[in-house]
């Protein structure tokens, strides 16, 4: 129910090595202005609800099923929010979920962790983050993952991300550590707004004074100058929680910036990972969209093993689901890093996923009919 993309050999070594261990989930949820553009996301129909989207989502992630919620799940224009998938997976599996608040607007009305951290300011400014809360943020990251790795034996993490407008501060990011990723990067749109990604991450550039296009710079500043909060905390988190046990890094195009980060700040600094620890996984809808080049990206960063649940919703008997097949939402909130793990740690089928996430799908929509 899963394959390996690229760096065959060391995914599977990873799979071999984890796959009896049982995962731990953490979330960790950010904001960027660069999301309130209009155009740059369907993660939300309209940039005041986009505001939202990541705290709605983890309203969800945390309560499932509700009568209300504080903060209901957006409508989006296609489909329907991967924290479905998650959830069904989390809940029957009775898998631990760890929230961590990097910078939202405001804050979730559900367990979470604070950081202290601060919504980032639109790339374009480049000047996204405060260099100090930058290296605050990661000195955390390394904290919670070592304390998360520490406090669970015969377990791997799980770290995911909801940050709307984030393969665009993905592409800023992966851009300023020296790679082209120009055309290469996902979205949440069945065809990737390439264009306006990379005028913005150009206008970013310009503005922050970095002139001189793939000239790796140093990867805090980056953060600080075109990056967002929850970058910094996940590559902190992978850094320490690597040394001691498996990662999956579940996302695409915001996981592969991430992992690039971390190759960076492993070869650039005092701070000691184990990179085979660590895998990014993701859903095949990321993996193989040809509105992308997902597979060339991952190849691009080096060894990095891109894993992808096979999970497939065409049989499907609810519409906004269909709607992942053609191209509409394709991942966020560890949507394929918990497919995955489903798959690998309890042994599930794709007829078990897609019957998990169909009777979510249905009792949310019975409960709020």
């Amino acid at each position: 129910m899963f394959r390996i993309y690229t760096a065959q050999s060391l995914g599977q070594k990873w799979v071999e090595n984890y796959q009896d261990f049982s995962p731990i989930f953490a979330c960790i949820l950010g904001f960027t202005e660069t999301a309130l553009i209009p155009g740059i996301s369907a993660a939300g129909a309209t940039p005041e609800v986009r505001k939202y989207t990541a705290i709605a989502d983890a309203e969800f992630l945390i309560n499932g099923v509700q009568s209300s919620y504080q903060y209901p799940l957006p409508p989006l224009n296609q489909g329907v929010s991967p924290v479905f998938i998650t959830r069904a997976i989390l809940e029957i599996c009775n898998i631990p979920i760890h929230l961590f608040n990097a910078g939202l607007p405001t804050p979730p009305p559900v367990p979470s962790i604070d950081l202290g951290g601060k919504s980032a300011n639109c790339l374009t400014t480049g000047k996204a983050l405060p260099l100090p809360l930058v290296y605050d943020l990661f000195q955390q990251g390394l904290n919670w993952g070592e304390k998360l790795a520490k406090n669970y034996t015969k377990n791997y993490l799980i770290l995911s991300e909801c940050v709307v407008g984030g393969t665009t501060t993905a592409l800023a990011i992966l851009t300023g550590l020296g790679f082209n990723a120009t055309g290469k990067v996902n979205s949440s749109h069945p065809y990737c707004n390439h264009k306006q990604k990379e005028l913005i991450v150009k206008e970013g550039f310009k503005k922050a004074g970095y002139h001189a296009r793939f000239n790796p710079i140093n990867s805090f500043e980056l953060v600080a100058a075109v990056g967002d909060p929850m970058q910094i905390v996940v590559a902190g988190m992978a850094i320490s929680a690597s040394v001691k046990t498996g990662v999956i890094l579940a996302g695409g195009t915001q996981m592969l910036a991430v992992y690039a980060l971390i190759k960076s700040i492993i070869n650039t600094s005092k701070y000691q990972g184990n990179l085979d620890n660590i895998i990014v996984g993701t859903t095949r809808w990321v993996a193989e969209d040809i509105t992308g080049d997902t597979v060339a990206l991952a190849e691009s960063i080096g060894k990095v093993p891109l894993l992808a649940t096979q999970l497939n919703f065409s049989s499907s008997s609810y519409e906004q689901l269909k709607m992942y097949e053609k191209g509409y939402v394709k991942e966020g909130v560890g949507a394929g890093g918990s497919a995955i793990a489903a798959s690998l740690s309890y042994r599930w089928t794709q007829e078990k996923l897609l019957n998990s996430i169909e009777n979510l799908v249905n009792n949310y929509h019975s409960r709020r009919n």
